[in-house]
């Protein structure tokens, strides 16, 4: 059994231990120790990381009882002792994030009576998933609550206790663990058993912010980040908001209606265009069957690249000129990855689906459609070579 040195001092960095085992496991090695500051995964924590005699610890496993297995990249001799140093900037934010989480937690019982029941560190950010569905005024009183109690910088305490007795009885949570419990404090806020990494005092954690929250199986999942976390994820947004404010020049606070009004702007502009293509596509669709040759089966083949035309346009140009009879069309656009729909009429009996097929199988992209239409996009390669092909398709279907 090892040995686990964090449970009484979160803040060790480096250790000598012992080797007690040493056992390949798919190319690494899986180390166990007389004692170890490596936290494992568990309790919504990852694990520590940092190098073991010299070696790179990639993985730390709670075996429970049986201890504590560390994954390494080469093998250390059972007997031998060995040098552990922890990936301080990694246990620290874990540390910031975890006893925030703590904080955020007791916020929303005692503000909103709503319970935790799962937390994720992850590598982001973390998340706290609740038993009932909240309001965002229930989400920032609970977060004012748990900054409070942060920025009073109060001492966090570590309790050991036997499950069922004294200390041990009055958790936010109640344990389902049996023996000695660890104990998490904040004086008159909070006591949990929790087995992570936490700091000393709240004032550590810096601050929490909590970032966005969704309905969640019947309950709320909210996004949240402490300290150094949130404070990148503001550098983070002050460069995208200032960046945004430079080319829409206005100041932040008039983001969200300039953008608005640009995606008002943009769609009826995209009206417009649809409209103008919508007529202008019987022209252009007439200037090609006049300009197509018949095939030697007496077939008037139209196939070309149009400069400017999104799908719905090269829709409506294939299609008027298909509405010609003996006609079959293929209007490709010109940017890449390109745009093609292909058209018939009824009298040609092509099967314009599996024209598009064949062009997919050629020059990549997705699509479909009926064999009296068919369209795709995310064509790579030349477009006038894609032309050609679709020609030759078409006078031979």
């Amino acid at each position: 059994m090892t040995d686990r040195l964090y449970y009484n001092d979160s803040y060790l960095t480096e250790f000598e231990s012992a080797v007690t085992a040493c056992v390949p496991r798919d190319g690494r090695y899986e180390v166990t120790l007389e004692k170890s500051a490596f936290y494992p995964t568990g309790g919504g924590q990852p694990n520590d990381l940092g190098t073991l005699g010299g070696r790179t610890v990639l993985d730390v496993i709670d075996h429970e009882a049986a201890g504590v297995g560390h994954v390494i990249d080469g093998p250390l001799e059972p007997g031998a002792v060995v040098r552990g140093v922890i990936d301080w900037p990694r246990r620290f934010d874990h540390m910031q994030q975890h006893s925030g989480q703590h904080m955020l937690s007791a916020a929303f019982e005692s503000v909103c009576r709503a319970r935790t029941e799962s937390f994720h560190l992850g590598t982001a950010s973390s998340t706290i998933d609740l038993n009932k569905v909240l309001s965002p005024g229930d989400i920032a009183a609970a977060e004012d609550e748990a900054n409070r109690i942060v920025w009073q910088d109060r001492e966090v305490k570590l309790h050991f206790a036997a499950a069922g007795e004294g200390a041990a009885t009055a958790l936010r949570k109640e344990s389902t663990r049996e023996g000695i419990l660890r104990l998490i404090e904040v004086p008159d806020f909070d006591r949990s058993a929790c087995g992570g990494t936490h700091v000393a005092r709240t004032g550590v954690i810096g601050i929490i912010a909590i970032t966005g929250w969704e309905k969640f199986k019947g309950g709320t999942r909210v996004e949240f980040l402490c300290g150094n976390r949130a404070l990148g994820r503001l550098r983070e947004w002050r460069d995208v908001f200032s960046a945004t404010s430079r080319v829409l020049s206005v100041l932040p606070s008039g983001l969200a209606a300039a953008i608005e009004r640009l995606q008002g702007e943009n769609k009826a502009l995209s009206r417009t265009v649809r409209e103008m293509q919508e007529q202008l596509a019987g022209h252009v669709a007439s200037e090609l069957v006049n300009e197509g040759a018949p095939a030697s089966n007496g077939r008037l083949v139209v196939a070309k690249a149009l400069d400017g035309w999104d799908a719905n346009g090269l829709k409506a140009v294939a299609s008027a000129a298909a509405a010609t009879p003996g006609v079959c069309a293929a209007a490709f656009s010109t940017a890449l990855p390109a745009l093609v729909v292909v058209a018939r009429a009824q009298d040609t009996g092509v099967d314009a689906a599996a024209v598009v097929k064949a062009l997919l199988a050629r020059f990549g992209g997705k699509g479909g459609g009926k064999p009296e239409m068919a369209q795709a996009g995310g064509l790579q390669g030349d477009v006038n070579e894609m032309v050609s092909a679709a020609r030759e398709m078409l006078e031979r279907a």
